[in-house]
């Protein structure tokens, strides 16, 4: 009847980095959950070493569902989603429609309470917290790529450290300084 977790699902097989190959393939569900990781860390290193009132559960929600979107429309990789603001935002009219369709899939008591994280409050700290583990997970995927020999990440990488290091967000510079290192170790370092 409902296919609201049926599409959730697909989340598993639909694949990131379309452009640039990968020593190891990451879909849309795997990097969902990275983000929702980062994002509570995130929310917790602002809450409680700079003061802030982040919503940690909805910050956890908002980047658990951020992709949900790209069930329906895939991943459009980067370089071409931000070519120019019109093509941003049709892409994003075109996801906020796949997600609307999404959640209308659920029985109408359940509908709203969905919606409000996978259609977020954009002007909110909580988003704004997502937006920063997005791209921290984007700088991980980077140096797990060239960690294992492929070259290919070196530049996205730096791209995307410029991007982190010039929103100079305490947490996120936080997490760059006292957690990120560690994934560029072996396991037999991290031990």
């Amino acid at each position: 009847m409902y296919k609201f977790f049926a599409y959730l699902n697909r989340m598993k097989y639909i694949k990131r980095w379309s452009l640039m190959r990968s020593v190891r393939e990451e879909n849309i569900m795997e990097h969902s959950q990275q983000v929702a990781v980062i994002a509570h860390a995130l929310a917790l290193i602002k809450n409680k070493m700079f003061g802030g009132s982040v919503n940690v559960e909805k910050a956890v929600l908002y980047a658990q569902y951020h992709e949900v979107g790209e069930v329906i429309t895939g991943d459009l990789p980067t370089p071409i989603k931000y070519f120019n603001p019109e093509i941003n935002a049709a892409y994003k009219d075109l996801e906020k429609l796949a997600c609307k369709r999404i959640t209308a899939m659920l029985p109408e008591q359940l509908e709203k309470e969905y919606e409000q994280y996978i259609l977020p409050d954009a002007s909110s700290e909580e988003y704004a917290i997502v937006k920063q583990a997005d791209k921290l997970a984007a700088y991980l995927k980077c140096v797990e790529e060239i960690k294992a020999g492929n070259s290919e990440f070196k530049k996205a990488k730096q791209s995307i450290l410029a991007q982190l290091k010039s929103a100079a967000r305490p947490e996120t510079e936080y997490y760059l300084k006292e957690f990120a290192p560690a994934f560029e170790l072996s396991l037999d370092e991290l031990d």
